[in-house]
């Protein structure tokens, strides 16, 4: 069965939606419990797609996996298999990151390279570079990451790009080095808070978690715990965005402001009232049609390449030019051929994006090609006269729990329609 969205326009969103786990950090702290015997317990997930494939990655190395609700008990035994081979590697982009685990506790690794959204191309060099300078040899090999390495020690490390991911699989391989691991460069994003923040109750030895170099003291082992998900702030930017753009009020709980500062200013200087709650949320209020605002991504705490859809589908319906600019992810503007679709007229150049705002979008047929472009037509379907098929839904699914619920309780109207090939 194939799945669309009927979006239909001329929604204002107006009420309170929760925010749980941050998808970005969720698979990497369940890939982080392979560096300890025992189960490893991780609340406030999201449920979304992502989270059982991950399980299913787990699973095929050796460990058990439930899934109960938000809560996910990882249960990681003496002897894991260094293959990480699951037909699910090649479904989402997360799953490289049991590399750093595998190699830093068994000192090998195979690991199918990974799939995920077609965003354009991310490369594994600096990836590969950290476990070299870690000691280990890396290379790729039949559509895998093979490292292996006789004993890891301790490096100074410099990230050419604060690669989330790299820096990610370098610092679990060097929780568990011999010796001190400086990473320099290092990605920034409350995700990697996060997961410093487990590893250290693991009993990992970090400094300067949250800042661009991270010191690494290795440890003989680590232990199992208990940890809950941080908010996911490009979720809780989503429902900020679709109050810009309808018009409307809403409320967002469960996430932390303080991670979402650069976001909500943008969103002021479009005309939004923003009020802000400690550590909990926030709330945007947005009176009439929002004004145009330039928008430039960069790493955090850049304007993050996940939100470049909802900038481009806000500035779509603003009033007056925005220029967009993507500095991380070159394929991202594939997204504006879908909102071409929609009525918006928006021209790339390069690695920007002019868009003039229209007063209205036009409802037609689009197609999603990640999880936060599918998420940004649907907020531009809420913005167009007509109905809005939104095709490709299962991106979605990867990154929105209960995205449909959430929208119509907001007063949208919104259906997922199933569709059977064969009676086509």
């Amino acid at each position: 069965m194939s799945e669309h969205f009927d979006v239909h326009g001329g929604a204002r969103l107006v009420g309170e939606v929760g925010v749980v786990g941050a998808k970005n950090s969720v698979l990497k702290l369940m890939a982080a419990a392979l560096l300890a015997e025992g189960t490893t317990t991780i609340t406030n997930c999201p449920q979304i797609l992502d989270v059982p494939l991950m399980a299913d990655v787990l699973r095929s190395v050796g460990c058990a996996v439930s899934i109960d609700g938000d809560t996910v008990r990882i249960t990681t035994p003496t002897a894991l298999s260094h293959r990480a081979d699951s037909p699910a590697m090649g479904k989402l982009r997360a799953s490289v990151c049991v590399l750093g685990p595998l190699v830093g506790r068994l000192k090998r690794a195979v690991v199918a390279l990974p799939g995920g959204d077609a965003i354009g191309s991310r490369p594994l060099d600096m990836h590969q570079n950290g476990l070299r300078k870690l000691g280990a040899t890396s290379s790729i090999e039949h559509g895998c990451v093979v490292a292996k390495a006789d004993h890891l020690r301790g490096a100074q490390i410099w990230l050419d790009f604060p690669s989330v991911g790299a820096t990610e699989n370098i610092l679990m391989a060097a929780v568990l080095a011999e010796g001190t691991t400086v990473i320099d460069n290092a990605a920034r994003e409350p995700e990697i808070t996060d997961i410093c923040t487990m590893l250290t109750r693991m009993g990992a030895h970090i400094e300067g978690a949250g800042t661009s170099t991270l010191t690494v003291r290795g440890v003989d082992e680590l232990h199992a715990v208990e940890h809950r998900v941080i908010g996911d702030r490009i979720v809780g930017a989503t429902w900020a965005f679709a109050a810009a753009m309808t018009r409307g009020d809403i409320t967002v709980r469960g996430v932390n402001p303080h991670h979402l500062e650069l976001v909500l200013e943008k969103l002021r200087l479009a005309g939004a009232e923003v009020t802000t709650f400690d550590g909990d949320g926030f709330r945007v209020v947005q009176p009439d049609r929002p004004r145009s605002v330039d928008f430039v991504t960069l790493p955090y705490p850049g304007f993050a390449t996940d939100l470049q859809p909802f900038a481009v589908a806000l500035s779509s319906v603003s009033d007056g030019t925005s220029m967009i600019t993507e500095n991380v992810y070159e394929a991202r503007f594939r997204f504006i051929e879908e909102m071409v679709r929609l009525g918006a007229d928006a021209r790339t150049d390069g690695h920007h994006a002019v868009v003039r705002g229209v007063e209205r979008l036009s409802s037609a047929p689009v197609w999603a090609s990640d999880i936060r472009a599918g998420a940004g037509l649907v907020l531009a379907g809420l913005c167009a006269d007509g109905v809005t098929e939104v095709w490709d839904v299962f991106h979605i699914d990867r990154g929105y729990p209960h995205f449909v619920e959430n929208l119509n309780r907001l007063g949208a109207r919104i259906e997922r329609v199933a569709t059977d090939p064969t009676r086509a």
